[in-house]
């Protein structure tokens, strides 16, 4: 078993603030402080004709404060306050550049922008909250900049511009929140095993190693478990493969129902699953799979006329008794597992003890 070499995509997910992970919302951003510094030294120099010296002043600053910015933000660990500053001072340059009719009599058109960029470098919930104050205070700025709207035109052109803003934040909160919603569901098909519900094996790789690394910080010991059932393909020879699921949903069943909340199961692959038992000791563990050995082996499970009985046995391994790397722990229960399938099958067999193995129950596998 492979310690993954991707990062843990549970984890980025919730790290994740909008559709853009971090290493995305760097390149945007540094996108932006780029074409954003360079339209302010072009609209500078415009000012400057335009008669405007101390707005021209203002954005020859900002835009090399931008370039700064261009050459940091990759590096930076603050890049929720730089995406902050930068949509605050921006959204509060465009209202003012509204408030000066002779600047520019186009600017209103970068309240419409707000949202965009907003729900995109934060998300729908932050967002929201940051633009639609905004977008509100761009709306009742536009009306400052009309002077007046005792004529029906000018109603329209207010009219226009609250409408378009309004519908602007309100197809891109309704984008977000289905974005969002897809993307979880996606997580979850890419997380879970579709037959059982439990978690995959890549899923279990991520939480295994998480395990261990907490474990290792903490200095608490967890046990790896590795359960295989057994004589499985008898099951599905002599009476198909939807028995064979049927049996493989009551086993995955049966281990969420036993495990606490603390713990993980997955599975593994075929008739193989994965748990992993937090803050135990290897007594403890051990009674614990036991126990669970001699639930599975009582159990029947109904399959139209017939009644389907199957065993399991266990291979356990602790951290960081027996081992304290992923690829070890997994390779000790393995190996413990293998030696009870040798030692007759329906065993709890851990490292460093002889395989203990309960009387079958009557009527075997079947």
């Amino acid at each position: 078993m492979k310690t993954p070499q991707h990062p843990d995509l549970g984890a980025s997910l919730e790290q994740s603030r909008s559709g853009l992970r971090d290493t995305h919302r760097r390149s945007l951003m540094r996108a932006l402080f780029l074409v954003t510094g360079s339209a302010l030294v072009v609209f500078g120099c415009l000012q400057i004709l335009n008669g405007y010296i101390w707005l021209a002043t203002g954005e020859f600053i900002a835009s090399l404060l931008l370039f700064f910015g261009g050459t940091r933000i990759n590096r930076t660990p603050r890049l929720q306050v730089w995406i902050y500053s930068y949509l605050i001072t921006g959204f509060s340059f465009a209202l003012l550049i509204m408030l000066v009719p002779e600047a520019s009599v186009s600017a209103f058109v970068w309240v419409l922008m707000m949202p965009v960029l907003a729900y995109l470098l934060l998300g729908k919930k932050e967002g929201f909250l940051l633009s639609a104050p905004f977008v509100a205070a761009g709306c009742v700025t536009y009306y400052f900049h009309l002077e007046f709207v005792a004529d029906a035109g000018g109603m329209i052109d207010l009219l226009n511009m609250v409408l378009c803003a309004i519908l602007m934040l309100g197809f891109i909160h309704l984008y977000e929140t289905r974005r969002e919603e897809a993307e979880h569901k996606l997580f979850t098909l890419a997380q879970t095993d579709a037959l059982t519900g439990l978690a995959n094996r890549a899923n279990f790789q991520s939480t295994l190693a998480r395990t261990l690394a907490e474990s290792a910080r903490s200095g608490a010991g967890f046990a790896l478990v590795i359960m295989d059932i057994d004589h499985f393909k008898v099951v599905n020879d002599t009476m198909g493969h939807d028995a064979g699921d049927k049996v493989l949903q009551d086993i995955g069943q049966r281990l969420t129902e036993r495990l606490r909340t603390t713990d993980a199961v997955g599975r593994l692959g075929g008739e193989e699953f994965g748990l992993i038992l937090r803050d135990v000791k290897p007594e403890d563990s051990f009674e614990l799979m036991d126990e669970l050995r001699q639930r599975i082996a009582a159990s029947e499970l109904p399959y139209g006329e017939a009644t389907i009985r199957v065993t399991a046995s266990f291979g356990i391994a602790h951290y960081p008794d027996h081992a304290t790397e992923v690829e070890s722990l997994f390779r000790i229960a393995d190996r413990c597992l293998f030696s009870g399938k040798r030692a007759g099958r329906n065993i709890v067999a851990r490292a460093g003890l002889s395989a203990v193995k309960d009387q079958r129950a009557a009527g075997g596998p079947l």
